[in-house]
């Protein structure tokens, strides 16, 4: 009696990746506590998310896009000041082929965000919002490993090397450090600019946690306590290194998980002899864990009997295979040509990030084409504004190896700044030097043919004695020994034995003896 000896099998199956955007528009009065708005120094933007909600073929996300902005007053001792809102949005994204079950990874990015004095007492915001939505399915399916029988029948098998989604989910890790200012710089009075971003974050697997480290640049601008001091500022690197629990994790894993900073507060507090001279650092980074394995499994793709009737119902196992992880660098060097109108004294801090604008795939790898958005702050000769502020951006192109790459493979690519520093050259230019990560990890789709079920039947004399007992075969292109024994009611051995082989390998042109199985019964 035949016997199919089954397992559950873990599948995933990518349902594409949807990008939408979404324009937010909205007015702000400045607080009645806060003086005229002159000239606007510098800005900077993040969107948090609140909720993802999906349905079938609908998701809905619902956040904020935080800004804040430096300005300029008219006042007589040029002081600076900082404003802080949000923009709420609610975008209803369609989604074809999503189900209610599935995961969907949401990742942003800021395409434009434009902030423009309407009057001295009003703001406008005006923004771009690019969403990227990837659906994933995980499912269980039941298939055939192998067949527990005599040898009337006969089965082939098959070993795949596949990776598996193991972990899923998010998690979050907090970063706090006490920062003392340099005993050079006066008493904090209160902070006019709060920066911070991240740089070389790396997540690690270890068996029963997932390691993480990197930086943080934290950038602040301050006023003293007294008003006949300038503004100061202050920039800090912030090393972090710790670990998250995932009692799933293994360290044979493979880590996807992309990292975001979701939440900062940096607040100027007392030291031991009461002034304010330390800066509270509180951040939280969101981590979108994803955590594949590398396994061999085994599955049954074909049997026959010699001397019976075996129908077998097929089904498709859907996997994906690991083709490359590839943490590529891509170095910048370029200069960036200042207006008439920016005279540089002196640079105070620089910040960028990474716009990828196209990815392809090529030969042998992913054509990368992006570029660097620069934001440099300095002081200037005029004393009317001490301080300004200019953009500029450096195009890159890179290619990301990957071997055996084609159009049908899944890649996700994380981008990032490892390394970014401005220096003045000369009176009209500013050199960028900078190394960008492009994390990359490139999955080939495997679908298989495999066993699900089979239904014997004893075999019909009229077929049988419609064969021939012996019959001689040329060897046809493609032709492999199982597919000529179990289409003329024999078994590999028997050919092999019957013709005297060697090996099972056979050539187009070569001629066999095949002898019907219930003739040498």
């Amino acid at each position: 009696m035949m016997e199919l000896v089954k397992k559950e099998i873990h599948m995933n199956q990518m349902k594409g990746k949807i990008v939408t955007q979404m324009t937010l528009d909205e007015d702000f009065n400045v607080p009645d506590t806060k003086p005229d708005v002159s000239r606007i120094i510098l800005s900077q933007g993040d969107v948090v998310l609140e909720a993802v909600k999906q349905a079938e073929e609908k998701v809905t996300v619902k956040g904020k896009l935080q800004f804040e902005l430096l300005y300029g007053t008219e006042e007589e001792n040029g002081r600076l000041q900082n404003y802080m809102g949000a923009v709420p949005f609610d975008e209803l994204v369609n989604y074809p082929g999503l189900q209610a079950g599935d995961h969907v990874q949401v990742k942003w990015d800021i395409e434009d965000m434009t902030i423009s004095i309407i009057n001295s007492r009003k703001l406008r915001i005006n923004a771009i919002i690019t969403l990227e939505l990837r659906g994933e399915s995980v499912y269980e399916q039941e298939a055939a490993r192998e067949v527990s029988a005599g040898e009337e029948i006969k089965s082939r098998t098959k070993e795949l090397e596949v990776v598996q989604l193991k972990v899923q989910r998010k998690d979050t890790y907090r970063v706090k450090e006490e920062i003392e200012i340099p005993g050079t710089k006066p008493n904090i009075d209160h902070l006019l600019w709060r920066g911070l971003k991240m740089r070389n974050v790396e997540c690690r697997p270890g068996d029963g946690k997932l390691e993480i480290r990197g930086e943080l640049i934290l950038f602040v601008i301050y006023a003293g306590e007294e008003d006949h001091i300038p503004m100061q500022w202050m920039e800090k690197s912030i090393p972090f290194q710790g670990e998250v629990e995932v009692a799933e994790c293994s360290a044979s894993m493979i880590s996807a998980t992309s990292v975001g900073l979701i939440h900062k507060e940096i607040e100027a507090k007392p030291d031991y002899d009461g002034e304010n001279r330390v800066l509270s650092v509180d951040a939280a980074l969101e981590l979108d864990l994803k955590l594949y394995e590398e396994e061999r499994i085994q599955i049954l793709n074909d049997l026959y009997s010699p001397v019976k009737e075996i129908v077998p119902k097929f089904g498709t196992a859907n996997f994906e295979s690991l083709l490359v992880k590839n943490a590529a660098k891509c170095k910048i060097a370029d200069k960036i040509e200042l207006s008439p109108s920016d005279k540089i004294l002196q640079i105070c801090h620089s910040s960028g990030s990474v716009k990828i604008d196209r990815v392809a795939v090529a030969e042998n790898g992913l054509q990368v084409e992006g570029a660097l958005s620069v934001t440099i702050l300095y002081m200037s000769p005029d004393d009317t504004e001490p301080m300004r502020s200019l953009t500029g951006a450096v195009p890159f192109s890179h290619m990301v190896e990957a071997d055996d790459i084609n159009e049908d493979c899944i890649y996700e690519m994380t981008p990032g700044i490892e390394q970014l520093s401005t220096v003045m050259m000369g009176n009209d230019e500013v050199e960028v030097r900078a190394t960008i990560s492009l994390d990359t990890l490139v999955l080939s789709k495997v679908e298989e043919p495999m066993i699900v079920s089979a239904e014997e039947l004893p075999l019909q004399e009229e077929t049988m004695e419609a064969m021939p007992g012996i019959v001689g075969y040329i060897v046809k292109k493609g032709d492999t020994l199982w597919d000529v024994a179990k289409k003329f009611y024999t078994t590999e051995e028997a050919v092999v034995k019957a013709n005297g082989l060697s090996t099972k390998e056979l050539k187009p042109g070569q001629r066999i003896l095949l002898v019907k199985k219930a003739e040498q019964l």
